[in-house]
């Protein structure tokens, strides 16, 4: 019995940052993360403030824990993508960046969040941090992504993997802002995100 309480409180505990999770993604694309105040997700995911701290210290944290969850599901997608491909499935680099990535961010990966981290990091030394630590976390991902590409396909890179993951990053980086300024809709973020890292993918391998 006394093992049961414990698990019944953290899957409660889980099910309240999930509900929480969901309210601040609704609240962050609808009105920004500047207009949306603590309260509001609360209110959406049917919450008092104590069960918001109990789980969050701040706006931010929310904020930046919502990215990493949006961002890690399209890699898990990504490399459940990788690990399926077969052998065959190499014709030219565009060809695997277009089976391996596809054709959208995910239903749920709005390019305005994005931007909007980004943009609040650069007035917050705080948030700064954080944001820089979830890119390293980001591109360490991406990472091992592309050493299973090269290992498996047997390529050879024109930079260092780590080097070639930090590139591909900050191109998905780029493009999210700059098509956020342009104000263009997500599925076109995506259609330009896809053509981006192609093209860079085809300079950074080296022929056969």
């Amino acid at each position: 019995m006394a093992d049961v309480l414990p698990r019944t409180g953290t899957r409660r505990r889980e099910q309240t940052r999930a509900r929480l999770l969901d309210a601040a993604h609704e609240v962050f694309a609808e009105v920004g993360m500047d207009a949306a105040s603590v309260e509001m997700i609360c209110e959406r995911a049917g919450f008092t403030r104590g069960a918001f701290y109990s789980n969050f210290e701040s706006k931010n944290e929310l904020f930046l824990a919502l990215i990493t969850q949006l961002a890690g599901a399209k890699l898990d997608e990504v490399a459940v993508r990788v690990r399926d491909l077969p052998t065959s499935a190499m014709t030219d680099p565009g060809s695997l960046v277009r089976q391996v990535v596809g054709v959208s961010l995910g239903d749920r990966m709005e390019p305005q969040l994005f931007s909007e981290l980004r943009t609040q990091a650069l007035r917050d030394p705080e948030l700064a941090a954080a944001y820089l630590s979830w890119q390293d976390a980001m591109a360490g991902r991406v990472e091992g992504i592309i050493r299973h590409v090269v290992d498996v396909y047997g390529l050879r890179l024109r930079l260092p993997v780590p080097d070639a993951a930090r590139l591909l990053v900050d191109v998905s980086d780029d493009t999210c802002t700059r098509a956020t300024l342009e104000g263009r809709p997500a599925e076109e973020v995506s259609g330009l995100m896809n053509d981006r890292l192609e093209r860079i993918v085809g300079i950074l391998v080296e022929p056969a």
